[in-house]
């Protein structure tokens, strides 16, 4: 049966970026248009320098662009500008944040040189200080960011939320002839502590340029419902980021799910993915799962792409799921130096299938591809070079060889017109 229904059309992609006031970060933009920006943070004690050089490099190297650290004590505080002073000495030029909690503004009182080696300082209003102190602290860490032209980020958490705001708030929804949830008194509150937070800071001489929002929550739901909120009421720019996240699979899903509709939404200037890793894990996870979140979506391209099918019956044999695994792992190993060397190369698509059925067509739509012999399927696999097929392979070689393959296309394409000036 054939439909009559004429072809019409409909979106495909994001909303119009919400329009918000750039925000210098070092070398970094977030904000006023500027591609999302990744970030990361470490989870060393910032006191063990060699330690927390050793993450912050690992973290830039796998594309975080701004990487926050926690100062939460003397010996941290005395501990950062020896970190960035290592970082320079070995090339990692990533703009270093200061996580401070309760004592922030004692701690950068007491340690001018953090203070000035520090790209951005993260204050939390609902920790900075209570009662009659909240006021006088707050006031104290945005003077230092002043003196030091450093910008601020007023990080909001729901897990430490200023009560005395809850409280009042919560008390005007029980008067209320039309109260609304508690649920929704608790985002009220903390999208009020950051604007508050913020105007605030603007009353002490900050401009608009130097100043960040976040709001995290824990549930998917209540992040969304935040944002949409704060966007609407503000104009500055808003990190995004699911509070506790979660370990592996149920801490990405509801990241991507959260952030991925607030971007598309077109909302939200720099992200950060907040993964509890495995004991001992690789905190790098959390970086490359907020890569692939903007890369998927077509905000930003970061590293090549490949595709694989997810087999099938037609697809008992290992080979191709093996040859894909190889072929992204070799890729992102590669990668902090392809970026150098062959500019452009995180454009690239390549495809590893497994049987006849989608094999040769998506191979033809990738950049360079192999379509693999599935069960009972003859033993060659055609390679397909830019929509073309250019070869077949056989034999007990075929994942290697198209291996070479790859290799030898990323030259001649992304690195030949810097080849022929050498």
């Amino acid at each position: 049966m054939q439909s009559n229904s004429p072809i019409r059309e409909t979106q495909a992609g994001p909303a119009a970026r919400r329009v918000s006031v750039p925000v210098k970060v070092g070398s970094v933009t977030v904000g006023g248009g500027a591609p999302v920006v990744v970030q990361s943070m470490t989870n060393t004690d910032t006191a063990d320098i060699d330690a927390t050089v050793a993450q912050v490099s690992a973290l830039a190297r796998a594309g975080s662009e701004i990487v926050r650290i926690t100062v939460d004590r003397d010996e941290s505080a005395a501990a950062v500008p020896r970190i960035r002073e290592r970082l320079e000495r070995i090339g990692v030029h990533v703009p270093l944040v200061g996580d401070f909690h309760y004592i922030g503004h004692k701690l950068l009182t007491d340690h001018p040189a953090c203070a000035e080696a520090l790209e951005k300082y993260r204050i939390n209003p609902g920790n900075v200080g209570f009662r009659d102190k909240r006021d006088r602290q707050f006031s104290e860490i945005i003077e230092i960011a002043l003196k030091h032209d450093k910008p601020v980020r007023i990080g909001v958490n729901w897990g430490s939320l200023d009560q005395e705001l809850l409280t009042h708030l919560m008390d005007e929804n029980a008067a209320s002839p039309a109260p609304v949830s508690a649920a929704a008194v608790m985002r009220e509150a903390i999208v009020r502590s950051g604007l508050l937070s913020a105007a605030r800071a603007e009353e002490l001489g900050m401009g608009r340029d130097k100043i960040i929002l976040s709001a995290k929550v824990s549930q998917v739901q209540d992040l969304i419902a935040v944002y949409a909120d704060l966007a609407a009421r503000c104009d500055y720019a808003l990190h995004l980021g699911l509070t506790e996240a979660g370990m592996g699979t149920k801490g990405i899903v509801a990241s991507a799910a959260s952030m991925g509709i607030l971007l598309q939404q077109g909302i939200g200037d720099t992200i950060r993915v907040s993964l509890t890793p495995e004991p001992g894990g690789d905190r790098t996870r959390e970086v490359q799962v907020a890569q692939e979140l903007l890369q998927v979506m077509g905000f930003r391209a970061f590293i090549p792409v490949v595709a694989a099918c997810p087999g099938c019956g037609r697809t008992t044999s290992t080979v191709f799921q093996e040859l894909a695994r190889d072929i992204q792992d070799d890729i992102r190993r590669s990668m902090p130096v392809w970026r150098e060397k062959y500019p452009g190369v995180e454009a690239l698509n390549v495809a590893v299938m497994g049987c006849i059925v989608n094999g040769p067509g998506e191979s033809k739509f990738a950049d360079i591809g192999i379509s693999l012999p599935g069960t009972g399927e003859a033993p060659s696999a055609p390679v397909f070079v830019d929509g073309k097929k250019v070869a077949t392979l056989r034999g007990a070689g075929i994942a290697e060889e198209f291996k070479v393959m790859v290799d030898e296309y990323i030259r001649n394409r992304f690195g030949g017109e810097r080849s022929a000036a050498e």
